[in-house]
């Protein structure tokens, strides 16, 4: 069987809408993909503050963004098949925007309504990929570890670093994975703040110091002693994170963030490696997400962590997540489990998506 579908992601960093026109194809349970064409669309301005006062917004502001970002989406994908001359689409497979995530209180939201935006683009949409395995008892994160299973068998660990960093491990009988710590939302809030998006190849905090009670105060927090399966809510980061490194210097807090996030994950690969009982000198590590192309957090993870790190051509670093909600929907669409319980604690691997025909 074979698919043209478009998957959407949107992070928590808000950095943009990533679309991945992709071709999937499964052959006696083998499964491979590639990606034909793929693109970033930026937020706009009034987009970026309308989603990230959302979490404070009243019920009808959240229902009325639900439509609207939906519609918002479908014609962002009207416009990319028409910009790059896209013919056969069978799907769009959306993960939409996530708002709340809160699965110890069995709830999690993420907006951009799937009729609305399959009305919009006249084509089918596959969206909500979270709530079937939380309504299950999972954390309902991360998600991606199925493409990591399907897709990328290849490596021990795949490291998404993006709004927030997670990993999965696997050996030949199971995969885990779990959330790890923010990402890119602490390092794209302090980039801002010298009105700057981000911090190119990590120059910025390379030229800071690390502030150690900072750091000790921040790998002190109760998450990050946490056994897995565990998961984050964009929250953490601006409740229990960000108030912690008030005081400093940018390039300081920068810094100091690129050695939280180093720190945390060279911890969890150890952890979970144990836990698979994987070999951390002969392993290989996938790193994608907007995180991989910071220069200097990557050589920080590698001065931590003895795995071999491989960094994939640009496309896959950029476009992974985008990737996976495709091969979510292609799975959704057979009927077939897309989110595992190994990863995520629910009592059983679950069928997640809704599907909305145009």
């Amino acid at each position: 069987m074979e698919k043209y579908i478009i998957g959407i992601m949107s992070g928590s960093s808000l950095d943009g809408i990533d679309l991945a026109y992709c071709h999937i194809k499964e052959t006696n349970g083998n499964y491979s993909f590639e990606i034909l064409t793929a693109d970033c669309v930026p937020y706009s301005e009034a987009w970026v503050n309308r989603l990230r006062n959302l979490p404070l917004a009243s019920g009808k502001e959240l229902w009325q963004s639900h439509a609207d970002l939906g519609r918002h989406f479908g014609e962002v994908v009207k416009a990319f098949i028409g910009k790059e001359e896209i013919g056969n689409v069978d799907f769009v497979a959306s993960h939409g925007h996530t708002i709340f995530h809160f699965p110890e209180q069995k709830f999690t939201t993420q907006i951009g309504e799937g009729a609305a935006m399959a009305a919009a683009c006249n084509l089918p949409v596959v969206c909500d990929f979270r709530t079937t395995d939380v309504a299950s008892g999972g954390t309902g994160a991360p998600i991606v570890p199925i493409a990591d299973k399907l897709l990328f068998c290849q490596y021990d660990f795949c490291l998404n670093l993006g709004g927030i960093a997670n990993v999965s491990a696997k050996n030949s009988r199971e995969i885990l994975a779990y959330d790890i710590a923010p990402c890119n939302q602490l390092l794209n809030a302090f980039a801002q703040e010298l009105n700057v998006d981000f911090d190119d190849k990590g120059a910025i905090a390379k030229s800071g110091k690390v502030e150690g009670k900072v750091l000790k105060a921040i790998m002190e927090l109760e998450f990050h002693n946490k056994l897995f399966p565990k998961s984050l809510d964009n929250s953490f980061s601006t409740k229990s994170v960000l108030p912690i490194f008030e005081q400093m210097a940018t390039k300081d807090k920068l810094s100091t963030a690129v050695e939280y996030i180093a720190n945390c994950v060279s911890k969890e690969i150890e952890t979970v490696g144990e836990a698979l009982g994987l070999g951390l000198e002969n392993a290989t590590l996938l790193a994608t997400g907007g995180g991989a192309f910071n220069t200097f957090l990557m050589e920080r993870i590698a001065a931590k962590t003895a795995v071999k790190i491989v960094t994939p051509q640009r496309e896959i670093v950029q476009y992974k997540e985008a990737v996976a909600m495709a091969l979510m929907g292609f799975l959704r669409w057979e009927g077939k489990a897309n989110v595992l319980s190994s990863v995520t604690g629910a009592n059983k691997n679950t069928v997640n998506g809704a599907i909305y025909l145009s």
